[in-house]
């Protein structure tokens, strides 16, 4: 027997409603990721992950990252130890992986800490596919050709093993934070400039929210505790007075780890996360991570003395007084 017309209107009502229930849940967990954070002006929305990391994580964990990306419409200068005449490859991805294939020193160094790549068939024409593996003589200050929209290249750096960590002074103790250039190029292009100014004069950290009785020591949620407040990360800004900032696209966004440094929406506001917020989803670009022998020091800022501020409808812990943050090289011997 056929379905009648009225048990075919009760299946489409059924079906709508089960397509509102499940909008209404998506949206109420976009608000309340979204309300957790704020910047000087306006609450941030959380972001779309781009990049699946095949795990949880980041270099301090189980599993490496996997990525490979570098900058578009910007070439690096530097000596060549491959070149890219004779080296064509189909992708700026693999470019980036060879350069990365050149880091098997013994002691974690790289032959290649810099790459560049032709892909723009229009523009490169005949150089279409080259890929130059250079090396840098400071990666934390690499030499550039040229950028804009005429640059017709796309380059990236590579870290070896200890480099690429720089140091966030402040009067409790140095955080020392992992860069991710292969995930967060343009982050850490920016982490990198602010390096070249050494007073960074307003950066700063002002929010202060401890793990509670919700996460232990390792990270870790407690079985049927909720997630804050107190939301476990200190935040902060990384505007320098006098230095204009850009909006930064979304990079690489996984589950967010004990020590993540991510922004918030597209900075300058960040944050380092005292634990592991799988609650987030994939929603905010990391660029690196403190490293765990520091994250004491970031849970002392994190015991601070602050004050409840209300941001949206959340109740938030905000520094009686904030803490200046300063940038500083770490010496590597690589």
């Amino acid at each position: 027997m056929g379905r009648g017309q009225t048990d075919a209107e009760f299946g489409r009502v059924a079906l709508l409603t089960l397509f509102l229930m499940g909008t209404v849940s998506c949206c109420m967990v976009y608000l309340g990721v979204s309300l957790v954070f704020k910047t000087s002006s306006t609450t941030i929305s959380s972001l779309t992950s781009l990049v699946e990391d095949g795990g949880h994580g980041l270099r301090n964990n189980t599993k490496e990252v996997k990525c490979c990306k570098g900058i578009e419409h910007l070439e690096l200068w530097g000596d060549a130890v491959k070149w890219g005449a004779d080296f064509k490859v189909n992708s700026s991805e693999e470019c980036c992986m060879a350069c990365k294939d050149m880091c098997r020193g013994a002691d974690g160094s790289c032959l290649c800490n810099s790459w560049v790549f032709c892909g723009d068939r229009e523009a490169c024409g005949p150089r279409c596919g080259e890929c130059w593996l250079k090396r840098q003589k400071d990666v934390l200050n690499p030499e550039h050709k040229g950028s804009g929209d005429h640059v017709m290249w796309t380059s990236g750096l590579v870290f070896g093993k200890s480099v690429g960590i720089v140091g966030l002074k402040t009067e409790y103790g140095i955080l020392r934070v992992q860069l991710l250039p292969d995930c967060a190029p343009r982050s850490v292009a920016y982490i990198l400039e602010l390096l070249t100014v050494h007073h960074c004069v307003g950066c700063h950290i002002y929010r202060a929210e401890s793990r509670g009785s919700f996460w232990d020591s390792e990270g870790s949620h407690i079985e049927n505790a909720p997630f804050g407040p107190p939301f476990a990360l200190i935040q902060g800004t990384l505007e320098a007075h006098g230095y204009l900032f850009k909006e930064i696209p979304t990079e690489f966004c996984p589950l967010l780890r004990r020590g993540s440094v991510a922004w918030v929406g597209s900075g300058p506001e960040f944050f380092i996360s005292l634990a592991n917020h799988d609650e987030w989803r994939k929603a905010y670009t990391t660029f690196g991570f403190v490293l765990p022998e520091d994250m004491e020091i970031a849970e002392k800022i994190a015991q601070l003395p602050t004050k409840t501020e209300r941001w949206g409808n959340i109740d938030v812990s905000v520094l009686e007084k904030p803490v200046p943050l300063q940038f500083q090289r770490i010496n590597s011997s690589h």
